[in-house]
């Protein structure tokens, strides 16, 4: 299934803009290339619902790049993949992880733990995100709060309060952050402080056991790694 647009009624609503449920052998480019070639709307903003395509910050750039030369604005990205989430927030674009889905059924021992929390706004002082699977928070996590996953801990924000990934013993699980000042760090059952000194310009931190210590070294802003 090819992309689809579903032009706006009105002015007031945005266009939306929605790529193939499955990513085939054409890019996010292509597609959008296609079907604006075919059916092209009025000047206007544009919502792009991405579902489970990965897109990383030259990619959106490249969507903005294209629908700007036709007078359309991209303004919000709708994705079930935190990588293509934080590479639309680091381009200022609004972000929506989607409809929440309903809690599954309890699993059986051994069977893997739901893949992503997403949580939008900051943690203050007192509160605590914890998620079974990994856990992405678009917003800052104040001294004072915690966040913890049973996978990795992704904070698009500034990390100063507790963070610990790998709660059930995951040794593979990572915190990364675009600040990571945290008072303590946890992951599995190793546990550190955060640096005091800022991060290098313009990249992300990633903290993960190496030889059985926690390390941390600059990550690429999309969390890829």
């Amino acid at each position: 299934m090819a992309a689809a647009l579903i032009q706006a009624i009105d002015g007031q609503q945005p266009h939306l803009l929605r790529l193939p449920a499955q990513e085939g052998s054409a890019s996010a480019l292509e597609e959008v290339r296609y079907v604006l070639g075919s059916s092209l709307p009025p000047p206007g903003p544009v919502v792009l619902e991405a579902g489970r395509w990965l897109l990383r910050l030259p990619d959106l750039r490249q969507l903005q790049e294209l629908l700007a030369a036709l007078q359309l604005e991209l303004v919000r990205v709708a994705s079930h993949r935190p990588e293509t989430l934080v590479a639309a927030a680091a381009l200022g674009l609004d972000t929506d992880p989607g409809p929440s889905r309903p809690a599954p059924p309890a699993a059986a021992a051994g069977a893997p733990a739901p893949d992503l929390l997403v949580h939008r706004g900051t943690l203050r002082a007192g509160d605590h995100l914890q998620g079974e699977g990994s856990v992405l928070l678009l917003g800052d996590v104040n001294p004072g709060a915690r966040i913890s996953a049973a996978g990795n801990v992704l904070v698009w924000g500034r990390l100063r309060g507790v963070a610990h990934a790998g709660v059930t013993g995951n040794r593979e699980a990572r915190i990364v952050a675009l600040q990571l000042r945290p008072l303590q760090l946890r992951i599995a059952d190793v546990v550190a402080r955060g640096p005091e000194g800022l991060p290098p310009p313009g990249l992300a931190e990633r903290a993960q056991l190496v030889d059985g210590e926690i390390r941390i070294d600059p990550a690429a802003p999309d969390f890829s790694g």
